[in-house]
């Protein structure tokens, strides 16, 4: 291996010296560690620590950094306290994850950190909006974001790619080629010569450089962050280097061939970094030595600090608290000014005052910008924002969903459509496990609301229908919003765009143009959570949401002997149980109706709630009233007889009359 070291001065050769002993050292204690029992996993990055310190010597501290779970070296160089690191991985308290997460599972706002989550692909995109909000701000920053080349395979990978270069963001793809993905070699991985060659299918410069030279690692980085840093784009960089230790110590490398090991040991880019330091007179024993003990005695003293540091404690309120970021609402009221409009006008007006009051809000959806959508919801918002906070995306639900988040982690606010409620599913891994989690793991709040039209009765087939809010039910970290009104669509909305924490909102596409309502004209909230009492009655308590509120006032117009208690949910996540709970103990039955299929929807779990906690006032069964447990058909005969709404009046009568 040969080092240039004419291109740096000698401080620097002793920096990145520095840098890359330092997580060897420590490595060589978690690994002792491990073999006595100590800790119980870890994750080896021996023989890649050059990549890490080349990298990070060109980041300034401000500027976000996303590695993966071996780059302790991006860790290291931030400077973060070691017993803080010992702690995270101990489950302790002085962790950054209240022993929610383990590893390098986790970021940090304080130096700029942006840790993986196990599905590695999303925090690719998170990276892109970080970055677009450092350009919407005009600031002259970059961020750096790890892979693997396993990571390179997922759609997010490439989704991330194509935005950045889309939107111009200026995004370092650090793509650590480290020659198998746990047991896969990159030959079973991917079929072309460079990972770095598929920059120009993206448009998009690309580097490769060795990763085991440290020397040409900070060099040619130095280059390109400078470059980046005037003239913001996103650049693939692929490092080639060796992973010489197992996926995770468990693991082991019983897959990789004796030569090729052999090969990547004698590539050692300490071992041959410190002779090229030597023979220039740059680095003597004593000085390796030195160098050595000073890490050893600090990972001695920080390890006495972990070790010595309580088992962490919680408590089951703890626990849940942490799901959501805390928030007191503001209750802005609503105006006696109204305006009869319709719940699709209702939807656009809180989107258009959201966005002229918090000017770090942006809308991110397919054909949001000059187009208005598919529904015209933001129709003429471009001519009053411009292109920069309304942005039309690329058909790639997950990266935006990722780059909502980044947008969040960089101290701005999102709204993401998705066109149909439908096509979430290809935004359903970021959704659940980056959006809903991050909090609880690690403090870090999700601003983003995705807006989600849905439902049947248009005549639009199974794959434009689907009402999904169960999806999202199941998960905490998520709220959950379904508005029946435009009024309440509109303080919905407003609130869930006020509240820092991950909202799915969904809005009936069948409501949009045939509902209308007086909805005040100013900028209102209406509290999230709060159920709403339509009609007051003795014998049954009709609960429904969405589409199913309006068939129930149908059928209790048609029906007007009938004394239900109607409850429109609004919000399904957090749940009024209050609400529900009061008015079936006052009626003695319960109808809960829903638009979803009949297994696993949010019925069943009110049901149960009911049947918990009402059972001694219950005077008959708990009933649900869903649609079939089929796909939503496209033939108007076949949608109607797929509804709930078809059943409901004879399910209500005969509750009236068991």
């Amino acid at each position: 291996m040969e080092f240039q070291l004419d291109k740096i001065n000698p401080t620097k050769a002793i920096d990145l010296y520095r840098g890359m002993l330092k997580p060897r050292v420590i490595e060589n204690k978690m690994l002792t560690l491990l073999r006595q029992g100590k800790i119980s996993k870890w994750f080896s990055g021996i023989g890649q620590e050059a990549i890490a310190a080349g990298v990070m010597q060109n980041l300034n501290n401000d500027e976000y950094v996303l590695p993966m779970h071996r780059n302790l070296g991006v860790f290291t160089s931030r400077e973060i306290p070691l017993y803080r690191l010992f702690e995270q991985w101990q489950g302790k308290a002085n962790g950054f994850t209240k022993g929610r997460d383990r590893s390098f599972h986790f970021g940090t706002q304080e130096y700029h950190v942006v840790g993986m989550i196990s599905h590695l692909g999303p925090q690719l995109g998170v990276a892109d909006g970080i970055a677009l909000a450092h350009k919407l701000r005009n600031e002259k920053k970059l961020t750096a974001v790890f892979t693997g080349e396993g990571g390179t395979s997922e759609g997010d990978f490439h989704e991330a790619l194509n935005v950045a270069s889309v939107w111009q963001l200026p995004v370092l793809f650090c793509v650590e080629n480290n020659g198998y993905g746990l047991s896969t070699p990159t030959n079973e991985q991917y079929n072309c010569e460079n990972i770095a060659d598929r920059g120009v299918g993206y448009g998009m410069e690309s580097h490769i450089i060795d990763g085991n030279n440290v020397v040409e690692v900070f060099t040619k980085m130095k280059e390109i962050t400078e470059s980046v840093r005037e003239n913001p784009r996103p650049i693939l960089i692929e490092f080639k280097t060796f992973r010489r230790r197992g996926h995770e110590e468990a693991s082991g490398t019983k897959y990789v061939p004796e030569d090729l090991m052999a090969y990547w040991e004698k590539r050692d880019p300490i071992e041959n970094y410190e002779k090229a330091l030597m023979d220039a007179d740059l680095l003597t024993k004593d000085d390796q030595k030195k160098f050595t003990d000073e890490f050893n005695e600090e990972i001695k003293t920080h390890l006495k600090k972990a070790n010595n540091a309580p088992p962490i404690e919680s408590s089951i309120e703890k626990e849940l608290a942490d799901v959501y970021q805390n928030f007191e609402p503001k209750n802005l009221p609503a105006s006696t000014e109204t305006n009869h409009i319709r719940f699709v006008d209702a939807i656009s007006e809180a989107l258009k005052m959201a966005m002229q009051k918090n000017h770090n809000l942006v809308i991110m959806g397919q054909d949001v910008a000059d187009y208005g959508g598919v529904f015209k919801i933001t129709e003429g918002f471009v001519d009053e924002f411009g292109k920069e906070r309304v942005r039309n995306t690329p058909i790639c639900e997950s990266a935006i969903v990722s780059a909502a988040m980044g947008l969040s982690i960089n101290k701005m606010k999102a709204v993401v459509e998705m066109q149909f409620g439908d096509f979430v599913s290809s935004g359903f891994n970021p959704i659940v496990n980056y959006l809903a989690k991050i909090h609880y793991r690690w403090n870090q709040n999700a601003d983003v609301v995705v807006r989600m039209p849905c439902g049947a009765g248009v005549g639009a087939g199974p794959f434009h229908s689907q009402t999904n809010e169960a999806w999202f039910t199941k998960t905490p970290g998520l709220k959950v919003v379904y508005p029946a009104f435009a009024d309440d669509a509109k303080g919905l909305l407003i609130s869930a765009i006020e509240d820092p924490n991950p909202v799915m909102f969904f809005e009936h596409k069948a409501l949009y143009r045939s509902q209308r309502s007086d909805v005040p004209t100013n900028y209102y909230t209406t509290e999230l959570g709060k159920a709403n009492l339509l009609k007051e009655g003795s014998q049954i308590s009709l609960i429904t949401f969405g589409a199913g509120v309006h068939w129930a006032l149908d059928v209790l117009e048609n029906n007007p002997d009938l004394s239900v208690d109607l409850i429109d949910l609004r919000s399904l996540s957090p749940l009024d149980t209050e609400a529900i709970l009061s008015s079936v103990r006052k009626t003695g039955k319960a109808l809960i109706l829903q638009e979803d299929t009949s297994f696993g929807g949010v019925a069943s779990d009110i049901s149960a709630l009911i049947s918990k906690h009402c059972f001694e006032s219950l005077d008959g069964p708990v009933e649900t009233v869903t649609s079939l447990p089929t796909p939503v058909p496209f033939a108007g005969q076949l949608e109607d007889q797929f509804l709930a709404k078809s059943r409901l009046e004879k399910a209500l009568i005969d509750l009236a009359n068991y």
